[in-house]
């Protein structure tokens, strides 16, 4: 088999877990997701005899993944639900309160649900991917005025919608 083949095969199954759980957050769906890392890996297998070489495929990947959510946000405005489980990480704690775990999920399902998908992409990237808010206007392709605006909006909303979340509640750039 090719060894570039063989490079491809390896990122795509040892990173998809991690894009999923990124897509997920992107798209409120488990089957959009699935749609939305397929689609950002098609890209990235394209292009991959440059990527390969340089390291980024991953950020290429990502990258890819969320210009593709803003397209799609502005072909259709549909109305959202979450009908799918978010993906967990493998490994993890040896003895999980299973019962807090799924209130918390169902939680954060609810109020993310409740945010529209760009404010929702906001926090994905500044939050959960921890980027910086020139970074998150660069990956989404708006100002870094609207990153701001979009956090401040999402952030407001879920401590309307959800204030049994505030344990997780971000503070001025910070997660606590």
């Amino acid at each position: 088999m090719d060894p570039l083949l063989n490079e491809f095969d390896l990122f795509v199954r040892t990173r998809t877990p991690a894009l999923l759980r990124s897509a997920y957050l992107l798209t409120g769906d488990q089957h959009l997701a699935e749609d939305l890392v397929q689609s950002a890996l098609a890209r990235t297998h394209r292009a991959w005899n440059r990527l390969h070489e340089t390291g980024n495929a991953e950020a290429y990947t990502r990258k890819t993944m969320y210009h593709l959510q803003v397209s799609w946000w502005r072909r259709r405005r549909v109305a959202e639900s979450m009908p799918g489980d978010m993906p967990e990480p493998r490994g993890g704690d040896s003895a999980p309160d299973h019962a807090q775990q799924t209130t918390l999920r169902l939680a954060l399902r609810a109020a993310l649900a409740r945010l529209s998908a760009k404010q929702r992409a906001v926090l994905v990237l500044r939050f959960f991917e921890d980027r910086t808010e020139s970074e998150a206007a660069d990956l989404l392709g708006v100002t870094v005025g609207t990153v701001k605006s979009q956090t401040s909006k999402a952030l407001a909303k879920l401590r309307s919608v959800a204030p049994e979340l505030a344990e997780l509640y971000v503070t001025e750039g910070t997660a606590r």
